[in-house]
């Protein structure tokens, strides 16, 4: 018989709920030493890092970041003047629910014996989630949606012994014919 073992910490209180603070996306050079350089800026002003995805763009010679990030709200425009300013930053703009489209993923390992499994399916089902793996003493769901959507599949799943997650952070794009 299999065992399981959990290899998260359990979460960390924090301030502000998930989700709350400001999202910036950063387009970009793609050459080494460029998110070191925008890390700086955030670290100089006091502004925390809470998510960051970075990809390859349409083209090659460029990357877009997405950062989630909370800090002093007063020196928001700073930073993005700073990071605007630097070398190998082509923009930098702050994105809201009301300009943007932004989603972010998360894969949720549960301890699940086949007497719970109706009931963890269903809960998959309510958050339109998807069942990537299951074995006879595990599974795992895949859900997408804003950070409201994924803190609330985690507290439904918190019924189960939660072996391991793993989320992305967020991913934004500009509504209309604005740029991202």
């Amino acid at each position: 018989m299999s065992t399981i073992t959990t290899t998260d910490s359990p979460p960390a209180e924090t301030k502000l709920p998930r989700g709350s603070g400001h999202t910036l996306s950063v387009l970009v050079n793609n050459e080494p030493g460029v998110l070191m350089r925008i890390c700086q800026v955030f670290s100089r002003r006091a502004f925390n890092i809470d998510s960051l995805v970075v990809s390859e763009g349409r083209s090659r010679c460029f990357s877009r970041m997405t950062i989630g990030i909370t800090g002093d709200p007063a020196g928001l425009d700073q930073i993005i003047k700073q990071v605007s300013k630097l070398i190998d930053v082509i923009h930098c703009f702050e994105h809201t629910s009301d300009d943007a489209v932004t989603k972010e993923m998360i894969l949720l390992k549960i301890k699940c014996s086949p007497e719970q499994r109706s009931e963890a399916l269903q809960i998959c089902e309510h958050f339109s989630g998807k069942t990537v793996d299951l074995t006879p003493i595990s599974m795992i769901a895949m859900f997408t949606g804003d950070s409201i959507k994924i803190d609330a599949a985690l507290t439904m799943f918190s019924q189960f012994e939660i072996i391991e997650t793993v989320r992305t952070g967020k991913v934004v794009m500009a509504r209309g014919e604005q740029p991202t």
